[in-house]
């Protein structure tokens, strides 16, 4: 592992040229392929050669605030250029939330002229839902309705409330609370919106704030059921930082609360059974079950809108191959 990127090595070429067919099968990417000779033999006239082979992933995630140039947003179906992504495959996939027009960015149309995100998860600020009015139209997953919010850090503050279009209205309440972008008052350093600004047609579309998702909150940090395999990897010569590693953590740890309110991008992945949970069923059968009765029982007169929370089913999950005890018969 090391900054920005992750280094992998490979014995033999065709495994390297594989793994790259394989990322550019899932993700929009762009590679690049150099050979360096090693060493050659005058006396055989045999070589031996260092491939190596750099492959670029798009820097644009899901839940990022996106700004299109307006040139390309008219090219993909006059899609507004201030969009979310909702989901990154061999294509980017955006939303408008204002109209839920989706539009999708290919790998050719994007590395022809790439563009990054407006703004990130990371920047992401907490609003409460005042009210909420369904217009009743509906594509996919998506409800659009109107919705009057204000930022949680200024609640109660009248001229703090905003009143927008969101692709939420299916999942958002009276009370919820949700995150968004607050555009209003903030500076970005990017052409695209400067550009959008400045535009006649566009600078009077450009919402106060733009909601991206429902936040659920949870006040314990509980272990969770599931797991994910990871793969082994190996730390640089210099160990991260504890502000590194502490980033690190927040970023996975947000990475599996995505994986359990997002069920499409669950159905891309192997969840496994945590292995600690079904020891502790084989040590304690009887008393486990009471236990965690009890425990639940608990939750809920202490954690009020614990309930909210999602959970990921039994049903979706995997044995561990050692968990499964096979037995060959004789």
């Amino acid at each position: 592992e090391t900054k920005d990127g992750l280094d992998f090595f490979y014995s033999q070429r065709n495994h390297a040229e594989k793994f790259v067919d394989f990322l550019t099968s899932v993700a929009p990417v762009r590679t690049k392929k150099s050979q360096e000779l090693i060493s050659m033999d005058i006396h055989t006239s045999s070589k031996s050669y260092k491939f190596t082979f750099s492959v670029e992933l798009l820097p644009i995630c899901k839940d990022d605030l996106v700004c299109l140039p307006i040139k390309l947003a008219k090219q993909i179906g006059n899609v507004a250029p201030l969009t979310l992504c909702y989901r990154v495959g061999t294509s980017v996939n955006l939303i408008d939330p204002n109209t839920l027009q989706t539009a999708d960015v290919s790998t050719p149309i994007y590395w022809r002229s790439p563009f990054g995100a407006l703004a990130d998860v990371q920047e992401l600020v907490e609003f409460i839902v005042l009210d909420i009015e369904p217009t009743g139209v509906q594509k996919g997953r998506f409800f659009l309705a109107e919705v009057t919010v204000a930022r949680a850090s200024d609640f109660g503050n009248e001229d703090s409330q905003y009143t927008v279009r969101t692709h939420l209205g299916g999942i958002l309440h009276v009370g919820d609370s949700v995150m968004g972008y607050h555009l209003t008052g903030t500076n970005f350093n990017n052409p695209q919106f400067e550009a959008l600004e400045e535009s006649n047609a566009h600078s009077s579309t450009i919402p106060d704030v733009i909601l991206v998702k429902k936040h659920y909150e949870r006040k314990k940090k509980k272990g969770r059921n599931w797991r994910l395999k990871r793969m082994e990897k190996e730390e640089g010569e210099m160990l991260p930082r504890k502000q590194d590693k502490d980033r690190m953590d927040q970023d996975y740890e947000m990475f599996l609360r995505d994986v359990e309110e997002d069920q499409e991008l669950r159905s891309t992945m192997a969840l496994y059974k945590a292995q600690q949970a079904k020891k502790a069923r084989d040590q304690m059968e009887g008393v486990e079950t009471a236990s965690m009765a009890e425990t639940a029982s608990m939750a809920e007169t202490e954690e009020t809108g614990a309930d909210d929370v999602p959970k990921i089913d039994m049903d979706e999950l995997l044995d561990e191959f050692d968990d499964l005890d096979v037995a060959d018969d004789e």
